[in-house]
């Protein structure tokens, strides 16, 4: 299975989870594990110490409010427990992820979703906590620029399968 080498507990039941999350919203299992792997490394412990993201998707404080939970639960939580946020986050998408970047981009900025390469996220403060992707360094991110510096960490053996 898609990128289940990556995940250190309840591995087949995790993979298991996952897949019927994407059979449900209708998406790729390796989009969906790509994008837990680049966001936190399909570790549902992992937090970003500037945003405090939190989680599988780095769920931001207000995201895991919405969803009735906090980042500070989510950090407690198995993977197996976090799959239910996950999937109650994306099924607000159901429909609207055609490709591996629209579910990247329900997770980062989901207006980007489905406006194509030259859509241009303007916000600086986006920019400035993402520096990832503002390749040309410019206080824009464009959606190419997002794809170009998520294709550097599709692991080798992935890379076929998210062209």
């Amino acid at each position: 299975m898609c990128f289940s080498e990556f995940v250190r507990d309840n591995r087949w039941e995790f993979c298991a989870g996952v897949e019927e999350i994407c059979n449900d919203l209708g998406i790729e299992m390796v989009w969906l594990m790509f994008v837990m792997y680049f966001e936190s490394k399909l570790n549902p412990k992992s937090v970003n110490p500037i945003s405090g993201a939190t989680g599988l998707i780095q769920f931001m404080p207000n995201t895991a409010r919405s969803l009735g939970t906090t980042t500070e639960a989510l950090k407690n939580m198995s993977n197996l427990e976090q799959l239910k946020f996950v999937h109650a986050y994306l099924r607000r998408h159901k429909g609207k992820m055609k490709s591996w970047i629209d579910v990247y981009l329900a997770v980062f900025y989901p207006v980007a979703m489905g406006r194509g390469d030259g859509y241009k996220i303007t916000r600086q403060i986006v920019a400035k906590q993402n520096p990832i992707f503002d390749i040309n360094k410019d206080g824009v991110i464009e959606v190419r620029e997002i794809k170009q510096a998520l294709r550097k960490h599709i692991p080798k053996k992935y890379k076929s399968l998210l062209e």
